[in-house]
């Protein structure tokens, strides 16, 4: 089973994030990407520069004409940006309710510019929230969705927990932000907490990591993983196109989505 994805998220024109990671690890991974664009960004490793909003009514039509031909095994949402993209969205994705649904909540760009208006997240929180299979914020998005500071280890199994009270089955907080040589992500799963850990990478080639490890569990959710096995192996699939960054522009740099397409390769 190939798994088909459907992402609908932002377009990044300096290619490590957004729509152009998506469709990179969807198909290093061996699924099919299919997109419907929600927002245009003129942007580099250095931040972004300007936004332009796809109207929502063009980004419905996008999502229906590839659901109603190809059909999805597994949507994953990234940068909406307006709160009537978000119900459009909602919208449409209610209607397969039995498809895997990975919501990356894309508020904060890596360079600190605003990619989700503030007017949007109650949107967020009220209609996609309830909707999805897995959430994964990063501790400043966990921080905005819940106006809590997260510290710790246990705080970040709290804020799992206080997300699903949110209507959310699972929630992966992402600990990238927390200081010091490890690296923990907490999958809250139902009543189950689990902890995966990993060397922390000294690198500033990090754009484009929450694109990517969401697409990437999106596509093994297609593929028909469990949500355990698929985030253990979106997270060894980020660390080594971390690991193989190409060394790009000036600032936070992209990663080597690629790095199972040339490790299949035979001389």
């Amino acid at each position: 089973m190939r798994g088909r994805v459907l992402s609908i998220a932002g377009s990044d024109s300096g290619g490590g994030a957004g729509i152009q990671a998506d469709i990179k690890a969807i198909t290093a991974l061996d699924g099919f990407a299919m997109t419907a664009i929600a927002a245009l960004t003129a942007q580099n490793t250095m931040g972004v520069v300007d936004i332009l909003d796809v109207p929502p009514e063009f980004l419905r039509t996008q999502i229906r004409c590839v659901l109603e031909d190809i059909g999805a095994d597994a949507f994953k949402t990234g940068m909406l940006g307006r709160a009537e993209s978000i119900h459009v969205v909602a919208e449409e994705i209610s209607r397969y309710r039995k498809i895997p649904f990975v919501l990356d909540p894309v508020m904060i760009a890596k360079g600190g510019a605003a990619l989700l208006v503030p007017e949007a997240i109650s949107a967020l929180i009220d209609s996609l929230l309830p909707l999805c299979t897995l959430l994964t914020p990063n501790i400043p998005e966990a921080e905005a969705l819940l106006g809590t500071q997260i510290e710790t280890e246990q705080d970040m199994i709290d804020a799992g927990y206080a997300l699903r009270g949110k209507g959310v089955p699972a929630v992966l907080v992402k600990g990238g932000h927390m200081k010091g040589p490890h690296l923990a992500d907490v999958l809250v799963d139902g009543e189950t907490v689990e902890i995966f850990r990993s060397q922390r990478i000294d690198t500033r080639h990090t754009h484009g990591t929450g694109c990517t490890l969401a697409s990437a569990i999106a596509t093994r959710l297609a593929q028909g993983r469990s949500l355990r096995d698929a985030v253990k192996e979106a997270r060894a699939y980020l660390i080594g196109a971390i690991t193989h960054a190409p060394g790009y522009g000036h600032g936070a740099g992209p990663l080597d989505h690629g790095i199972t397409i040339a490790a299949s390769w035979t001389v």
